[in-house]
């Protein structure tokens, strides 16, 4: 399961084939083996051995892929950075990860030069890609003349780290995700399985490549040596594009940019007919998002509905048309319950805690025992998300826990109401959340991001939702028209950054 054998081995087999296309340029995978090389055998030479953990703080670029596949065959664990981070969380997840080397790009050299917090990494360890700063190692100097023969055995076993993910913070502070060899090598093959990868497929990632989706299509990518199309940042007429000149055929989208595509005008499906695969993560996709892409692009969708942590439930597309409201199956070898606070079996239909276990399973959060333990209880990872599955074992998720709304001691979910308010012709966004009432308790307030040239008022939009919803304890107490929702790089709406921001 050495996940540092498969661009050697593809450069060996299939070397001209094409693995990486980005920023105008064309890797095969003899020619990307060969920067990978380079860059492993640097990063050694300059003091790093197996176990040491190099950070980044970078945008979509080669210099990240080459350093994903350099850290597979060395043994150096990879620790991606939000380039959303203040200066002062920045430090404190650099000092938390015990990092040795950042890696970063001229756009956020000031964000991490003002990270800098005391002697615990080398100043000659703060690198550079794509350009030069002041106070930064540049990229090519780091690699150097160093060779482009394979580095030295690591000698890799499946427990061995190969990264550390840290959460977004949504519900609390971030936590470093640790992710093994064998974790990243089951990504590969179960995967392509899942998504019908093979060696002609061709994906586009359009996303932010540092969160933990992105490798969700980029293992099974480079496990079946097949073309990775990499995209520095989302622009959907790009996308759209791309699809249609290289004749993609598996791409992963978080629902704020499937509401871009389908919402786009005068998209012309023949443009996207190559397309096999379109996966939607990282946030639930409403229904009726749902159906207004299933009627442009038919047959394509599926969701994936998980936990970086390594637990996830897949809606194939096959399974989509007779439910599509719910998320699906767990894959073969992952196993799932719903469980009351007692941690007892419910029946079918009885709302509880997602509760499930496998192969994907973290051995761990970085040096947090405590927090390790109180997730994951004889062997099962707890979730934290209610849901509740039907008579044919599919998932259907109903609300994260921390997140459930108490008004007037009756349980409320923000994703019924959000279900109801999307279904507005004005309404493109919805977030619903409880803010505090002297009367109830909490009170929903519902947060949303109108279509282009809507007119619709927030009273108006207010009483439309109430007339609408199906119990009065899911009226909302207010509406939020909002030019653009706060979002965290994995692009996942940050609910709680608006309620703070509109209680002061």
């Amino acid at each position: 399961m050495d996940i540092g054998t498969l661009i050697p081995r593809h450069a060996r087999y299939r070397g001209d084939h094409t693995a990486v296309v980005f920023g105008g340029a064309r890797l095969t995978y003899r020619a990307l083996n060969a920067r990978v090389n380079r860059l492993a055998n640097a990063l050694l030479a300059n003091g790093l051995a197996k176990g040491a953990k190099v950070a980044t703080v970078l945008p979509n670029c080669q210099e990240l892929l080459d350093l994903y596949w350099a850290a597979a065959k060395t043994g150096l664990v990879v620790v991606p950075m939000s380039p959303l981070l203040q200066p002062k969380g920045l430090a404190g997840l650099l000092r938390d990860a015990d990092a040795e080397m950042v890696i970063t790009h001229p756009n956020y050299a000031g964000l991490v030069d003002a990270s800098r917090d005391g002697p615990a990494i080398q100043a000659e360890n703060y690198v550079i890609a794509g350009g030069p700063a002041d106070g930064f190692r540049g990229f090519e100097d780091l690699v150097g003349a160093a060779p482009e023969t394979e580095p030295p055995d690591a000698a890799l076993t499946d427990g061995d780290v190969y990264n550390i993910i840290y959460s977004s913070g949504t519900t609390g502070d971030p936590k470093g995700i640790v992710h093994t060899h064998y974790v990243r090598a089951n990504y590969c093959t179960m995967f392509s399985q899942a998504f019908r990868f093979t060696p002609e497929s061709v994906t586009l990632h359009t996303g932010a490549a540092i969160f933990n989706g992105a490798f969700v299509t980029l293992m099974p990518t480079f496990y079946n040596g097949a073309t990775y199309i990499l995209h520095e940042t989302f622009d959907i007429d790009r996308v759209v594009e791309t699809v249609r000149d290289e004749k993609v055929t598996h791409i992963m989208m978080v629902p704020a940019q499937i509401i871009q595509l389908i919402d786009r005008p005068g998209t012309d499906p023949a443009d996207l007919a190559s397309l096999e695969c379109v996966l939607s993560l990282g946030a639930p996709l409403h229904l009726e998002h749902k159906k207004r892409f299933d009627a442009l692009l038919p047959g394509r969708f599926h969701e994936l509905y998980g936990l970086t942590e390594g637990f996830m439930t897949i809606l194939d597309k096959n399974d989509f048309p007779a439910k599509p409201e719910s998320v699906g199956v767990p894959p073969p070898f992952l196993e799932m319950r719903i469980c009351d606070d007692d941690g007892r079996d419910l029946p079918p239909g009885e709302i509880g805690e997602i509760v499930g276990r496998g192969p994907h399973l973290m051995p761990g959060y970085y040096k947090r025992p405590d927090l390790t333990e109180a997730a994951v209880k004889d062997g099962w990872l707890h979730s934290g998300d209610l849901g509740y599955v039907d008579d044919d074992g599919f998932l259907y998720l109903v609300d994260r826990k921390k997140e459930m709304i108490i008004s007037g001691g009756v349980n409320v979910y923000p994703r019924d109401i959000e279900d109801v308010a999307v279904a507005h012709p004005d309404v493109a966004e919805v977030a619903v959340f409880g803010v505090p009432d002297e009367k109830w308790g909490e009170t929903p307030v519902c947060a949303v991001i109108a279509k282009a040239g809507a007119a619709v008022t927030e009273e108006a939009l207010r009483d439309w939702i109430n007339a609408n919803v199906a119990a009065k304890f899911q009226r909302v107490s207010r509406v939020l028209i909002m030019d653009a929702f706060p979002r965290n790089a994995a692009g996942k709406t940050l609910k709680r950054a608006i309620r703070d921001a509109l209680l002061g």
